[in-house]
């Protein structure tokens, strides 16, 4: 424990941001191969869906992926209210928006697991409506601590910084071991939401919420210590 007290708080911010985007591969590989074809984390995969569906795409759906762009900034827009309000980095508010997604994914994986959603319009696009809500309030709380290159949500950005910054392009690959990381974790989160498929739509959204409760906990934990330091040190 003293050892991981010792890691320094970027460090561990970064870590936790890391495990949030192996969640939202889990959580998008649900979404589109579970519940008709929507991403709800990656928003730049349903635009995408809707201009081929609008184009006379076969079959391709166009309710449930704007229904997810519109909770997803839904999410994004009231997170980002609460947050401005507080200070730079972690704090109560932070640990609050990330339970509030831990307790949506949660809830979600407990009403899969008991009722049929695949089999119901509504009830599949109500799940995905809330998924995507719970995301939009992740990732506006990954951009309110503003690690470098990681949104926990998307990982074009992250590519082209990978590229464009790398030796090869003249850079000096900076933060080459992040970005690489960010990529590798969204792709595996991806292989485990598929395979938990195999069992049942519950099994990837508890994956997804367990670890988005040790992230909200955690985080909490790192917090409330380096301000009860903090309070120690200026008495």
């Amino acid at each position: 424990m003293k050892r991981l007290n010792d890691v320094p708080t970027e460090r561990v911010h970064l870590w936790l941001m890391l495990a949030l985007t192996f969640s939202t591969g889990v959580v998008d590989a649900v979404g589109y191969l579970g519940l008709d074809r929507v991403f709800t984390g990656n928003m730049t995969g349903n635009v995408v869906l809707l201009g081929m569906a609008f184009a006379g795409g076969a079959d391709l759906p166009i309710l449930r992926p704007v229904l997810a762009l519109v909770f997803f900034m839904l999410g994004a827009a009231l997170a980002g209210r609460m947050l401005r309000k507080g200070p730079e980095g972690w704090s109560w508010r932070t640990s609050f928006s990330l339970a509030v997604v831990a307790g949506v994914i949660t809830s979600l994986a407990v009403f899969t697991a008991l009722v049929d959603v695949q089999g119901d319009s509504v009830l599949g696009s109500i799940t995905t409506s809330a998924l995507a809500t719970a995301m939009g309030v992740q990732a506006a709380t990954a951009k309110r601590l503003k690690v470098a290159e990681i949104t926990t949500v998307v990982v074009t950005s992250t590519i082209t910084g990978l590229a464009s910054d790398s030796r090869l392009a003249g850079g000096g690959s900076q933060y080459w071991v992040r970005r690489a990381l960010a990529i590798a974790l969204i792709l595996l989160g991806a292989v485990a939401g598929a395979a938990a498929l195999n069992v049942g739509l519950w099994l990837g959204l508890a994956v997804s919420a367990a670890i988005s409760i040790g992230v909200a906990a955690a985080g909490y934990v790192r917090h409330h210590r380096e301000s009860r330091e903090a309070g120690v040190t200026a008495s």
